[in-house]
């Protein structure tokens, strides 16, 4: 079966690699995978990233659709996020993609 070529900005996988292909944007979901967080506890729980970074981060993701922000009319306030349904979807594709980086990282080098 001959491979069909992509159109560059019609390929599924290029507008993927837009939407989740940022250097945070993969952690930040892994993070929120399993639970929702607060602001605080998300920047604790990825390594390296900084404060300006998750905010500009966490406001594409949701622009995007993966994320939701909530926020609880406290003093002081409390703003939550979690993924929306979408984000939840990728849940089996980055199981995969932690398997297939632990099997390669097993991998000699050459």
């Amino acid at each position: 079966m001959p491979e069909k070529k992509c159109n560059f900005s019609d390929c599924p996988i290029t507008r993927t690699a837009d939407v989740i292909g940022g250097k945070w944007t993969l952690p930040i979901i892994f993070a929120l995978i399993y639970e929702t967080k607060r602001f605080k506890e998300l920047e604790r729980s990825i390594e390296g990233i900084n404060t300006r970074m998750l905010v500009k981060e966490l406001k594409q993701l949701e622009d995007n659709g993966l994320v939701i922000r909530k926020v609880y009319a406290e003093v002081p306030p409390r703003v939550e996020y979690s993924l929306t349904e979408k984000g939840k979807a990728l849940r089996k594709v980055l199981v995969e993609m932690r398997e297939w980086g632990n099997e390669y990282l097993a991998l000699p080098t050459a």
